[in-house]
Formats: structure tokens, C-alpha cells, sequence
């Protein structure tokens, strides 16, 4: 099979860059592959918003530049951050004149603000931000005749030309055909996502299984900070589930406490800005909390608070409170640490090409240089819009000239599914989720650290090069793919050390 370009996720990132191609140029076919429905990816899930200067007397691009680079640690990258920052006002006019609706009264849109930032400055819809985008570029790339969607495919790697120098595209399973294929293409930019499945805790969805990181670095491509992994704070404790919900860090910007089981706030024993901190402080703080009680979570109060301002807010956490028993009126809502945004991964420049010729790539699988150490609320989005939007300026000036690839391989390849007991793969799944845990990555020792790696590394091992384990599906390839990449993310956690949190003298 063959096409001009090849994207490789349905996100804000993956989608803004395929309207943009798709518009400029209607004569370019475009192919979006999906591993599910093309409306399952971490973009739906984002509840908060898009992190934007507007009120120019109240708010800068400086302050901007500045809380994000203290939230990163000051290991951003400073002329990034602000290429990003400054770009915003003209990327979220984009995504409205697309069609998305922002929270607005009287005709001006609504600022929210969330921990790290020192002023309001989040635009959002309700607590279904993320939801609300994805259905608007999902409806606008449809639009288009040239843009393709091939949902339920599932990319198992990435082909080079026989120099190993350029991508020419991919190899994908078919999973209702059960059929392996080859799709080439000038260009592939992978859009595909974070790792948060990978830990024992997470708030993502069931795709985020690290899937680009991994087949980038199988080809050589450069990988960056794995070990920068956020974890938010205040994700709905509940027994047994996985993934936890997401209890969205505009719900602290909107007056929340964060309290332990007797009801005291403690995060102004750690930071002067209480609930405002940024999300690795606070995290820090609660996993401290705890080892000290033995407790297995705190709690958010938000009793104190307007419940019907607070319904309007936030419909989609009172609903699914509502579903499981708690009464925000009444009581507290448990919360835990968990994983929840790669900032690290494949390293892009400044128009998202990677190391590999014809590859670019966007949102939480790349690595900008944006977010350093620990990325600031409501950020993400923003930094997908900014990168897609350059890298369609370069592709468009580019893809003339690049030409055509060949593959010598046949179009349907060999796929070996033969039967597996799920039991082995969930079970090997289960091992890894138990190694890679917050205290693992924050708080181990390094001989901890290697220990571990030593695990994973048999874990690879084994599926390899035992054949039982190789079955050919997707649950073994999302497997392969998630034991390589908690190895990458151990790695530079063992040979990285990150500096205290807050920012080193000298950057200001």
C-alpha cells in the first residue's frame, strides 16, 4: 500500500498536522492510522485546558516563559519555551475558527488557573477540554476527501531505505484482517502518545503503551530524558482499577484542599503556594504524607465550595463521583500520585523532525525541550498545536522533492497469531507494572534502580527469544513495546540526576 504521508495517532497532534497538509495541499493524500477508534487517545482525556497569555495587562508571555520554565526544573529548553508561548494566541484562534467552544461569559472567554502558574490563563471547556478538541478535529479531518482514516491498525515498526538513513514508512497489523501490511510513504510523523500504561499507576488511557518511542529507537532514531516522567497528583484512588480517573488540577485552582485522613492540609509544610504548586511538589509531598501515616491515600475537599458553581465546572468528576458513591458536598474524594505525561521521548528539533530523515514527531511521544524535568499544567496541548503546525510548514515546502520510496517487500506479509494462553502476557504485563512505581523512579537507590533494569531486561529477553511469548498479537507487540520502554525511561533514571525541585540560581 502506498501514500504521501502517514500519521501515525488521532490526537490534537496527530490531527492538526493532517488538516494542515490536507488543506494547503487537497492533491496530497494523507492516511491517519489508528491502533483503536480514532476518537480513543490521551487528547479526550485532558479535562484542564490550553495554557494561553490573553489578558496582555494582567498576564505576559515572560511570566508564561517564566512558570514554565521553574515547573521543568530550568532544564527547558529557553528559546523553545518561547516559541511555544508566544505562538499560543494564534494556535487557539486556529482550533476556534475549526469550530471548538471555549467557556466564555459575556463574549470573553473564561481564564481558569492551575497549580505553577502564577496567573489565570487556561482556557477551557468545562472539564471535557481535551473531549471537546478531538470531536472538533476528528469532524473537520473528515471533511477533507484526501484524508484516509484507517482505524484498528496496529504499527509494529517503522521502515527505513536500505541505507537506514531516511523512513519510507510502515508495517502495520490489520486487526480485523489479521493481516500484516506494508504502507510506504514520503513522509511519517508519529503522533502516537505516552508510556502511562507502563506503571502500576496511571491516569491514561489503554493505548498509551509507548508505542512510538519504542519502534523509533528499534530504528536508531534518538531518545531522549525517558526518565522525565510526570506524575499528577490527584488521581481517584479506587481498589483494584486501572486506569485511575483523573481528578483535574483545575479542581486545586478552583480552591480545593488537598487534606490527609484527619482533615489537615499539609502541602504548606513542603511549598509556601500550599495547592498551587507545581505537580511534582505536590505528588512529593503526598507520597511523604503517606509513608509516614501508612495511609493509602489523601483526600481532596471540596465541601467548602459552591456545589453548583461547581457542578457547572466540572460535570464530568461530580458525575463519576456520583457513580461510585461520594457526594462532593459530603465527602472527601481519595486521591494518589499516579503516572500521567511523558516528558521525555523522541528527540525532535524545532520543527518536530527527529534524527531520521522524512520522520517527524509531535505531542507526548516527542521530546521538545518544552516542558524540562516536569511539565506545566495545561501546557501539553499547546506545545502539540505549536510543533504539528511547524512541522506542516517544513513537510509543505519539502514533500516536492522528496522522493517516491520503494519497498522490495510483498504487500501482505506473514503474521504468526498462533494461540497463546493471555494469561502469560497479562501476567508478564502485571511483573512490569509492579516494578515501575513512583518511589522507583523518585525515590530508589541506584543499585534499586539497576536491580530493576536487570527485570526488565529479562522480561525483553524472554520475549525475543522465547517463541512461546511471541504470538503475533497486539497484546504482545503493546507488551514488547512497553518492556522498551520502561528499559529507556531506567536507564537515564540510573545515569540522570535530577536537580532539586524549583529552579537553580542564575536562571531568572
Amino acid at each position: 500500500m502506498k501514500t504521501d504521508v502517514i500519521v501515525i495517532g488521532s490526537g490534537v497532534a496527530g490531527l492538526t498536522f493532517a488538516i494542515k497538509i490536507a488543506q494547503a495541499r487537497p492533491g496530497v493524500e494523507v492516511t491517519v492510522i489508528t491502533k483503536e477508534r480514532r476518537e480513543i487517545s490521551n487528547t479526550a482525556q485532558a479535562q484542564g485546558g490550553i495554557a494561553v497569555v490573553l489578558d496582555r495587562i494582567q498576564d505576559s508571555f515572560e511570566l508564561h516563559v517564566k512558570d514554565t520554565m521553574q515547573a521543568g526544573r530550568g532544564l527547558n529548553d529557553p528559546e523553545v519555551v518561547q516559541m511555544v508561548v508566544s505562538q499560543a494566541p494564534q494556535r487557539l484562534l486556529e482550533l476556534m475558527n475549526w469550530g471548538t467552544t471555549f467557556d466564555a461569559k459575556d463574549g470573553t472567554l473564561e481564564l481558569g488557573l492551575e497549580g505553577g502558574h502564577s496567573r489565570h490563563r487556561i482556557v477551557h471547556h468545562r472539564d471535557l477540554t481535551g473531549m471537546e478538541i478531538q470531536r472538533k478535529l476528528i469532524s473537520r479531518a473528515k471533511s477533507f476527501p484526501n484524508i484516509r482514516f484507517f482505524d484498528h491498525y496496529f504499527v509494529t515498526d517503522l521502515l527505513l531505505d536500505e541505507n537506514n538513513k531516511s523512513c519510507i514508512g510502515i508495517t502495520a497489523l490489520d486487526k480485523d484482517q489479521h493481516q500484516k501490511i506494508n504502507i510506504t510513504s514520503k513522509i511519517t510523523f508519529l503522533a502516537s502518545g505516552g508510556s502511562g500504561v507502563v506503571f502500576e499507576n496511571t491516569t491514561n488511557p489503554a493505548v498509551a503503551t509507548g508505542d512510538g518511542v519504542a519502534m523509533a529507537w528499534r530504528v536508531g532514531v534518538r531518545v531522549k530524558h525517558m526518565n522525565f516522567v510526570q506524575f499528577h497528583p490527584t488521581a481517584l484512588y479506587e481498589q483494584d482499577k486501572y486506569p485511575l480517573f483523573l481528578i483535574s488540577e483545575a479542581v486545586r485552582g478552583h480552591g480545593a484542599y488537598l487534606v490527609n485522613k484527619q482533615g489537615n492540609r499539609f502541602l504548606f509544610k513542603t511549598d509556601f503556594r500550599g495547592e498551587l504548586a507545581t505537580r511534582d511538589v505536590v505528588s512529593e509531598a503526598i507520597v511523604k504524607e503517606l509513608k509516614e501515616s501508612g495511609e493509602k491515600c489523601v483526600y481532596l475537599d471540596c465541601r467548602h465550595l459552591d456545589q453548583q458553581v461547581f457542578g457547572q465546572k466540572f460535570p464530568t468528576i461530580v458525575n463519576y463521583c456520583k457513580s461510585i458513591g461520594i457526594d462532593l458536598a459530603v465527602d472527601l474524594i481519595p486521591v494518589v500520585p499516579a503516572a500521567h505525561y511523558q516528558c521525555g521521548g523522541i528527540e525532535v528539533d524545532q520543527k518536530a523532525r527527529t534524527s531520521v530523515k522524512y520522520l517527524f514527531a509531535s505531542g507526548e511521544c516527542a521530546h521538545t525541550g518544552l516542558h524540562g524535568a516536569n511539565r506545566l499544567a495545561s501546557n501539553s496541548l499547546l506545545e502539540a498545536l505549536v510543533y504539528s503546525h511547524e512541522a506542516s510548514e517544513v513537510v509543505l515546502q519539502e514533500l516536492d522533492e522528496i522522493p517516491e520510496p520503494r519497498l522490495p517487500q510483498q504487500k501482505i506479509l506473514f503474521h504468526n497469531e498462533d494461540d497463546v494462553d493471555d494469561d502469560i502476557i497479562n501476567s508478564l504485563r502485571e511483573r512490569l507494572n509492579e516494578i515501575m512505581n513512583y518511589d522507583l523512579l523518585n525515590s530508589a537507590s541506584k543499585r534499586e534502580k539497576t536491580e530493576a533494569l536487570e527485570q526488565l531486561q529479562y522480561l525483553q529477553d524472554m520475549l525475543e527469544n522465547y517463541p512461546p511469548f511471541n504470538s503475533g498479537t497486539v497484546a504482545f507487540y503493546e507488551l514488547r513495546n512497553m518492556v522498551q520502554t520502561a528499559i529507556l525511561i531506567l536507564k537515564d533514571a540510573i545515569d540522570y540526576s535530577l536537580p532539586k525541585k524549583g529552579v537553580p540560581e542564575g536562571i531568572f
